[in-house]
């Protein structure tokens, strides 16, 4: 596809960037570090580390990592919500010449041995409130060395007691266990001097573990060409929208395992000497708040039911906006309900941008500048190639809807030891077939349609459920809402609605009354059944697998 979007770029912004003018992860982390020595890097629980700080402690886990005899190219797993231990353990890593593994704290003992086993880990960094898990599985992995960490470890003396005293009597999150040979976080951070390694920009930086709201995880090998890639189209994005590098505080809410979180937040922002506000629950929805209120913060990124939460919550009007520059939305769609109440609240646009953990993630991003959300998923970033094509792989015209398909330096090398996966998604020519269905407007603006597992097929129609959900979300007694498709004897399938209440007297009859002002017939649904809550990952993406295939009992019949 000719790249129209390049007329609509943001001034200031190139068409295409240098994906190897800038070298690996640890020469970026030092060369910010340097930079911005004297500036906030991190802060959490109220304590910041310094950028020198941040290389210090990165550098003295190297340093520990060497002393094990572990060499370049070991997996490193890291199973921790965001705390201060996360991006030392993380950058110390990348250091070493090995390569980082993120895990979610929340895995069960199956999930978790799949990950560790599939990736080969031989080390581990663990919140101690999760190693329970990790000891009923760990005799079936190839870890070897184990580090356990309270959530207040790098916190100064008597806030680190408190907190890890709150986390594990009062709150009481920490379970028995045993394992024997694991050491605390403090021995990671003995002084020790780490020596060089030559890492080189097609080296395994990240194995991204993803599929996990489709089916068994698989690993994406993320090279550090391919972040470094993503990080340089994502700077020559927003900088010019910035006025500069400047100075600011993003607040990092989403898991930094996650990799929108990892890029967007902790790398992006990082190269641009911003602090990340390191949130550890994010689902602690008043915890989060009181966080906000306590000082201005300047950008926040997260998915549309963070966003929704936080607009849902009493305290809401507590919180300063008045320096906000950049709000971000990914991870899922943005509603419309959704990103005109931010605005209206915060007086800064819901931002909404659209990547895949194969792509480092970002591939297309809105301009800052926009005005008023506009339902599209933004531009191709520079440097980036897209296709929108039919099952048979021939390519479509403007607004013509199909597979989504990207190429460009952040795709990735393909999935580890899945080289039957990765010909499914990956082609000879670098093409990456994303399963999303899209169309590409005039102007060059991507509109994501719906995943295409995701598609409800009425009798031969396609519903595509964002659609169905976004014009649900607009009627005032709905909080949050998921459309899936329910088999039909007539029409194969018909679109059933799932809705957590935010009016409690709202009925069946008056939503699929709302329906049918704004959809045509076949998009309506046969029934609506009502929730407590709506089944979701850690990220807060709405998994409508589980919807799909009856998990939990709704709270009334269907209409």
């Amino acid at each position: 596809m000719e790249p129209i979007w390049l007329a609509e770029y943001p001034p200031g912004v190139p068409a295409t960037i240098d994906p190897d003018s800038t070298g690996t992860l640890p020469e970026l982390f030092a060369e910010s570090c340097a930079r911005f020595a004297d500036r906030a890097a991190c802060r959490s629980l109220g304590h910041e580390i310094s950028y020198a700080e941040l290389a210090r402690r990165a550098g003295e886990f190297t340093a520990w990592l060497q002393g094990l005899g572990v060499a370049p190219g070991t997996r490193v797993a890291l199973m921790m919500p965001n705390v201060l231990q996360y991006p030392v353990a993380l950058f110390g890593t990348l250091a070493a010449g090995c390569t980082v593994v993120g895990v979610n704290p929340l895995y069960t003992p199956r999930e978790l041995e799949h990950q560790l086993a599939d990736s080969g880990a031989e080390v581990i960094v663990i919140l101690e409130n999760f190693a329970h898990v990790l000891q009923k599985v760990v005799a079936r992995t190839a870890i070897r060395h184990i580090v356990v960490t309270a959530m207040g470890d790098l916190l100064p003396v008597p806030r680190r007691w408190l907190v890890n005293a709150v986390v594990r009597h009062v709150k009481k999150l920490v379970r028995p266990y045993e394992l024997p040979r694991a050491i605390p976080f403090a021995d990671t951070q003995a002084g020790g001097t780490p020596q060089p390694v030559a890492v080189a920009a097609t080296d395994v930086a990240f194995l991204q573990y993803t599929g996990g709201t489709t089916g068994v995880a698989k690993g994406a090998m993320l090279t550090h060409r391919n972040l470094a890639a993503n990080l340089l189209q994502a700077t020559a994005w927003i900088t010019p929208a910035l006025g500069g590098v400047g100075n600011g505080t993003i607040v990092t809410a989403l898991p930094l395992y996650h990799i929108f979180s990892l890029t967007a937040n902790c790398l992006t922002f990082l190269r641009m000497g911003w602090c990340n506000l390191l949130i550890p629950n994010p689902r602690d929805i008043p915890a989060f708040v009181d966080e906000l209120a306590k000082a201005p913060v300047h950008g926040i990124t997260g998915v549309n039911t963070l966003f929704n939460a936080l607009l849902n919550h009493a305290e809401f009007g507590r919180i300063d906006w008045s320096q906000l520059k950049v709000s971000l939305a990914g991870g899922m769609a943005l509603q419309r309900a959704v990103a005109e109440r931010w605005a209206k609240a915060t007086g800064v646009t819901l931002v909404e941008a659209y990547g895949l953990t194969e792509t480092s993630p970002a591939v297309c991003v809105n301009p800052l500048s926009l005005a008023e959300y506009n339902a599209a998923i933004g531009l191709p970033l520079p440097s980036t190639e897209i296709s929108i094509r039919d099952a048979d792989g021939v390519e479509l015209g403007i607004d013509e809807a199909g597979e989504l398909c990207v190429r460009g330096p952040q795709v990735m090398a393909g999935y580890w030891q899945r080289p039957d996966e990765t010909v499914k998604v990956l082609d000879a020519d670098g093409w990456l077939r994303t399963g999303d269905i899209a169309r590409v407007d005039a102007r060059g603006y991507v509109h994501l349609v719906d995943r295409k597992k995701d598609m409800i097929l009425v009798s031969g129609f396609n519903v595509y459920p964002n659609e169905v959900e976004d014009y649900v979300m607009q009627h005032p007694g709905v909080l949050e809402a998921a459309a899936v498709g329910a088999e039909d004897p007539v029409c194969g399938e018909v679109v059933r609605l799932v809705v957590v209440r935010r009016d409690p007297q709202l009925t069946a009859e008056a939503l699929i009354a709302h329906c049918r002002t704004g959809l045509t017939g076949y998009k309506i649904p046969k029934f609506v059944e009502f929730r407590d809550e709506l089944p979701k990952t850690p990220v807060g993406k709405i998994l409508r697998r589980k919807l799909r295939d009856g998990d939990d009992a709704g709270d009334e019949g269907a209409a």
